[in-house]
């Protein structure tokens, strides 16, 4: 730590804890310490992107000085790293209270991707997301998990548009030095890097530790001096290259996690694989346990035991699958004694999708883990059907695949302005007790008025903030008169503001509301009561329909017939994800079902008191009541997507006429759309308990980790 900041201002005595205050993303989801850096230099705050590690590295040292005189900021640090201590403890969680002792032992949780803070791009989006939520629920909870991921050190791309409209991927390495990261460290203090055999060589991974509240997270990187330089590039970009590199990195991520649990010490109780791309841990563990003279058959179920896997796709082309070759080409140093074994290994992985015999790495994880989970009751059903014949002894309904619907964190996806209402009217205490129903029952008694003043504030935010974000792009990257229209510039702060935010692609059909283009456009341009939409999204790098899907809603911003009420905001992350789950007054999302596993943008959205405007696939399939939001159907044959495309965005513009946009318009005498307020209670009281990571992860620890722990002490 020391190091990191061996150029930056010292730290006046009385607040000298703010770098390790800094360092650990706790501060993220934690409002007074949020306000501790805020308040030392709001300036620099807004400049370094919220990102405290690069703010104290540039800070005025008069600023510190005068920080460490002021009492009322004070009070603010005091009470933050109070709350930092108690958030590393492990007294008086929910995990001492209901969770058995595991006697220093882990719950090892394993994700391509993490979604944790923009300062560190190392996800694309939403198994990312979810994965990060994942870890601070666990946090909150004290349940003792430790996740095991990548480092890349150009995260994933940057996004802009050329004046066409043309996505553009950049590059850029994360400067480790602003980020909050730092060297993991054995336990005899010596910094962990691990020997993984890839083919006929040997990788080297260092590991980055990030700190969460009492989560710990370790990164591996193969961007080291000693390594061949292709080597090196392996861990550079998230989701980068062709399969050969994808198979190496998933090499990389399974059999180097492992290793490097046993170089930290950590003894993992279960095993927890956030998609495929881990699988390969079973094939590390199942070599440690045939060392130790176990049979591999033994090893297998033992491996299976304690194993848990999610699923996460119901796409086909979503799941990892190599050709045999490949793998057995990259495995070559790692199968050691399982050389006798090995084609009972790669039988553990065969599967056939219909275009021949691969290695997939879904198959793997199946087969190895005795508790898998789909991420909604709808996906569950979808992924027994899908996958089936993995247990062809086995009848459709004994087939163990759960369903645990996900989850958003809520104290990371909340905006203040509601926060503050909550606390008025809910108690200072109700995020210690928001996944229980009864608890919002009380937002009975939050006035109209007041609800729908703090909506209207956050839409007014969201505006300013795009209007400044198009400043910059005018004044500093000297854009083109295109992008300024289309990224937002004659957006009204009183319109009803529709929300589109999320990875492009076919599948989630961006264009739905473009079928009927004239159609659209009287409903945008109503005088009387006009409509607006924002969209915001990547689209993968190798996904070329994609990105025509994405040029083409571009195009659309920059047409004249929808009079500047369609934006296109570039660069979706995490900061831009705050400012629009909050700001907008629908979410709209309109996948072709079944192919939306889950979906949590809605969730974060509902939580802020935005309805949802959906399919009904994934979550809302549970989430919708009638009361919360609207759902788009249309009884069409799925077969028939020409048929469906249309009968769903007839669906959807009849929604829009005769229910949205009359219920946000109809004003009583003091202007409060009472029965819009309604909706917006609602999405709040029904979806807030039931889709937040709360709710979600006791469910993850009573139905797969306690069964797991339970297997593995028989």
């Amino acid at each position: 730590m020391e190091e990191r900041f061996a150029n930056a201002a010292p730290l006046p005595g009385r607040i000298h804890r703010l770098h390790d205050l800094a360092l650990d993303l706790w501060w993220s989801w934690h409002s007074t310490a949020r306000q501790v850096f805020r308040r030392l230099d709001y300036g620099l705050w807004r400049t370094t992107a919220h990102n405290p590690v690069r703010m104290l590295r540039a800070i005025d040292p008069e600023r510190l000085h005068a920080a460490a005189q002021d009492p009322e900021y004070l009070l603010f640090y005091d009470q933050a790293l109070a709350a930092l201590d108690q958030a590393r403890s492990s007294k008086g969680t929910w995990w001492a209270a209901h969770g058995p002792p595991l006697n220093g032992r882990a719950i090892a949780y394993f994700s391509a991707e993490f979604a944790l803070h923009q300062s560190l791009p190392i996800y694309a989006g939403g198994l990312g997301v979810l994965a990060g939520d994942h870890c601070r629920e666990a946090s909150d909870l004290g349940v003792p998990l430790v996740g095991i991921g990548f480092m890349y050190p150009q995260g994933y791309f940057h996004q802009r548009l050329s004046n066409d409209g043309w996505q553009e991927e950049r590059y850029e390495r994360i400067n480790w030095a602003d980020a909050p990261i730092e060297p993991a460290l054995t336990p005899e203090g010596k910094p962990c890097v691990t020997a993984v055999p890839l083919g006929d060589r040997t990788v080297l991974a260092a590991v980055w530790r990030v700190r969460l509240g009492r989560v710990r997270l370790f990164l591996l990187d193969t961007d080291l001096e000693e390594n061949a330089p292709w080597d090196r590039e392996l861990s550079a970009r998230l989701y980068g290259g062709d399969r050969e590199m994808r198979a190496q990195q998933e090499i990389i991520l399974g059999i180097g996690g492992v290793r490097v649990l046993r170089l930290l010490g950590i003894e993992p109780a279960v095993w927890h694989l956030n998609e495929g791309h881990a699988a390969f841990v079973a094939l590390q563990r199942i070599r440690e346990l045939i060392e130790k003279g176990i049979s591999f058959e033994s090893a297998l179920e033992e491996v299976r035991r304690t194993t848990a896997f999610t699923t996460h796709t119901p796409v086909p082309a979503g799941h990892d699958a190599f050709p045999f070759h490949l793998v057995e080409k990259h495995l070559a140093g790692c199968w050691g004694n399982l050389g006798q074994h090995r084609q009972q290994f790669l039988a553990l992985g065969e599967y056939d999708s219909g275009h021949g015999a691969q290695f997939n790495m879904t198959a793997l994880a199946l087969r190895t883990a005795a508790n898998v989970n789909g991420v909604s009751a709808l996906h569950g059903e979808v992924t027994r059907l899908m996958w089936r014949s993995i247990w062809p002894d086995r009848a459709g309904d004994a087939l163990p695949v759960k369903s645990i619907t996900n989850g958003v964190h809520v104290p990371t996806w909340i905006a203040p302005g509601i926060l503050d209402l909550f606390d008025r009217y809910l108690g200072s205490d109700w995020l210690e007790q928001h996944d229980d129903p009864a608890l919002w029952d009380r937002l009975a008694e939050m006035p109209d008025e007041e609800l729908w003043a703090a909506r209207q504030v956050l839409r007014i935010d969201l505006l300013a903030w795009i209007r400044e974000r198009l400043r910059q792009r005018w004044t500093i990257e000297r854009v083109g008169p295109a992008r300024v229209v289309t990224a937002g510039a004659m957006l009204d702060p009183q319109s009803l503001t529709i929300g589109y935010a999320r990875r492009f692609t076919a599948y989630k059909r961006p264009e739905l509301l473009f079928q009927d283009a004239e159609r659209l456009a009287r409903i945008l341009n109503d005088a009387k009561r006009p409509v607006q939409i924002v969209f915001a999204g990547k689209a993968h790098p190798a996904d070329e329909p994609a990105k025509h899907h994405l040029q083409r809603v571009f195009r659309r911003a920059l047409d004249p017939l929808f009079g500047g009420r369609i934006a296109f905001i570039d660069d979706y992350d995490l900061h831009v994800a705050h400012f629009l789950v909050q700001g907008c007054d629908v979410w709209l999302n309109n996948p072709r079902k079944p192919l939306e596993a889950s979906g949590t943008s809605g969730m974060k959205a509902s939580l802020n008191g935005v309805p949802h405007l959906s399919i009904g696939d994934g979550w809302w399939a549970e989430g919708y009541n009638g009361r919360n939001g609207w759902l788009i159907e249309s009884g069409t044959n799925p077969d028939d997507l020409a048929a469906t495309d249309s009968a769903d965005a007839e669906s959807l513009y009849d929604l829009l006429e005769k229910q949205v946009v009359p219920a946000f318009y109809e004003r009583n005498e003091r202007q409060v759309p009472v029965r819009w307020v309604q909706i917006v209670r609602e999405a709040m009281r029904s979806n807030l308990p039931r889709f937040s990571t709360r709710r979600m992860l006791k469910q993850y620890v009573n139905e797969m980790y306690l069964p797991a722990i339970a297997a593995a002490v028989k």
